[in-house]
């Protein structure tokens, strides 16, 4: 099997967030694809990046496809994490990617558009993305495809450990949006206590990223 890392532009005003980038135009947002929620609660979880937090949650507040949401932490300066629920009316891109059986990779807004870089398990698989944009008059572009080996044909970098862990959550359902399962389940899948589970996921997650997003010059040592 080749898998497929695809990066694409999606841009409409009930995407989730996007009425809040658009009314704060320094924000910066990237999703935690590593926040271990509960699959049951409706909670999703953003890293935020905003010179002016309170213009920020002022265009929450006024934001259709918000519902609650709560500053969780500030990580540093201009930089916090945020929880959102989200309503009816957002158009979520993410369960249409997990129906495919695929994974968000990384999500963030340019302006008001989102770069989205997607891990599938065929080219193919994208014609479901598509399709989803165009019954929601979403605008949507491949800014660029790569072919790889896929995650069982190669080690990325990866330890065994991480791989098995990194497959496991992927079977049961942890990358999907909502999760069907949770960080303990994953945990008690593998055996292992949580933390050590967390720990094998986060490290696994950023060894994929650097192998498969990352140019050789911005590699760290």
């Amino acid at each position: 099997m080749t898998d497929i890392k695809a990066v694409v532009r999606a841009e409409h005003p009930d995407i989730v967030l996007t009425q809040s980038v658009s009314h704060d135009r320094s924000s910066k947002v990237k999703s935690v694809s590593e926040a271990g929620t509960d699959p049951t609660s409706g909670k999703f979880f953003y890293y935020i990046e905003s010179s002016d937090f309170q213009r920020f949650e002022d265009g929450l507040r006024n934001d259709s496809t918000i519902g609650e949401f709560e500053r969780v932490i500030e990580t540093r300066d201009k930089e916090a994490i945020y929880s959102f629920e989200y309503t009816d009316k957002a158009k979520i891109l993410s369960p249409v990617i997990s129906a495919a059986n695929g994974v968000i990779l990384d999500m963030e807004n340019d302006g008001s558009a989102w770069i989205l870089t997607v891990w599938m398990p065929e080219r193919t698989d994208l014609v479901h993305l598509w399709d989803y944009a165009q019954q929601h008059d979403i605008d949507i572009d491949l800014l660029r495809v790569n072919e790889y080996a896929g995650l069982g044909n190669t080690d990325a970098g990866l330890t065994d450990s991480q791989r098995e862990a990194l497959l496991a959550a992927f079977r049961s359902g942890y990358f999907e949006e909502p999760r069907n399962a949770t960080l303990s389940e994953v945990a008690a899948d593998l055996d292992i206590s949580q933390p050590a589970a967390s720990g094998l996921l986060r490290r696994g997650i950023k060894r994929l990223i650097i192998s498969s997003l990352m140019d050789e010059s911005e590699t760290p040592d």
